[in-house]
């Protein structure tokens, strides 16, 4: 899965930020940090977004180049976290009924 290789060097570039983090906290960053990331580096793009509640935002993003997807999880402290990734997106295309 390439979306391990990218996610992997996307968080080599968040180690100096982290400190002393723990590995089971490397998938959670700053928002605007983060979001720079899958942008800049990543070559993401957020297809949707939605409230799971009054202080949770859950986002996928989408890499077209190769259909890998994954799910941010943002929080109203200014944290997101990834906490889903996978293969094979597809848009659905809505047509008439």
């Amino acid at each position: 899965m390439s979306i391990i290789r990218n996610l992997s060097a996307l968080l080599f570039l968040a180690l100096p930020t982290l400190g002393h983090a723990q590995i089971s906290d490397l998938s959670c960053d700053d928002s605007v940090r983060m979001t720079q990331r899958l942008v800049e580096v990543l070559g993401a793009t957020r297809q949707s977004s939605g409230l799971r509640d009054p202080e949770t935002i859950l986002e996928i993003w989408v890499l077209p180049r190769n259909s890998e997807w994954l799910i941010l999880q943002s929080y109203a402290n200014g944290t997101s976290c990834i906490v889903a990734m996978g293969e094979h997106w597809e848009t659905a295309v809505i047509g008439p009924a």
